[in-house]
């Protein structure tokens, strides 16, 4: 048993090492801490109709209404948008969401709050950066859209996890069911 620990964490290791590099760039200057109102600006630009009372926003992405609620006394930002009432999830459902926040949710992640089960972007305020907020929210918007199928953040997938080969078995049985046609 112990030695499988290890081939486990070793395997994830290494998958962590092949990631982070992939992700080492040239740094570039740092840009401004984030703001409320910069947040304002970037929510309008993706959404004009965006609504917010100061630090509060609701804006609409591919058809999710999407919450984000900003605390800048705390240095906090969370992007959110519920999907569905905790009591109609599943034991293989609750499952499968903490596989994806294992392996395929990247940077948000699946959550239970006040009876509901949501799309979550958590993160500091000020060292956000612009492209941090647009990923964090298509994150969140893509969680909510592929709930019940291949509950993805994106395209990514973490090495170490299960979802891959739960995705691949999706595409293998649909390529199966096909042969027919």
């Amino acid at each position: 048993m112990i030695y499988r620990t290890i081939a486990l964490l070793v395997m994830l290791c290494s998958s962590f090492s092949v990631i982070a590099q992939q992700n080492n760039s040239p740094a570039a200057a740092p840009a401004a801490p984030m703001s409320v109102e910069r947040i304002d600006e970037i929510l309008h630009a993706l959404d004009p109709d965006t609504q917010s009372d100061g630090s509060r926003f609701l804006l609409t992405v591919e058809e999710v209404q999407v919450f984000v609620i900003t605390d800048a006394v705390n240095d906090r930002m969370r992007v959110m948008t519920p999907i569905r009432p905790y009591e109609e999830i599943s034991s293989s459902e609750m499952t499968r969401m903490m596989q994806a926040n294992f392996d395929s949710a990247l940077d948000a992640r699946y959550a239970i709050a006040r009876g509901m089960l949501w799309s979550v972007y958590i993160h500091p305020l000020s060292p956000l950066q612009k492209n941090q907020l647009i990923s964090g929210l298509g994150q969140v918007v893509n969680l909510a859209l592929t709930y019940g199928t291949v509950y993805s953040g994106g395209g990514l997938n973490f090495q170490g996890g299960d979802s891959a080969g739960i995705n691949r078995r999706l595409i293998e049985d649909l390529l199966e069911k096909g042969e027919a046609i």
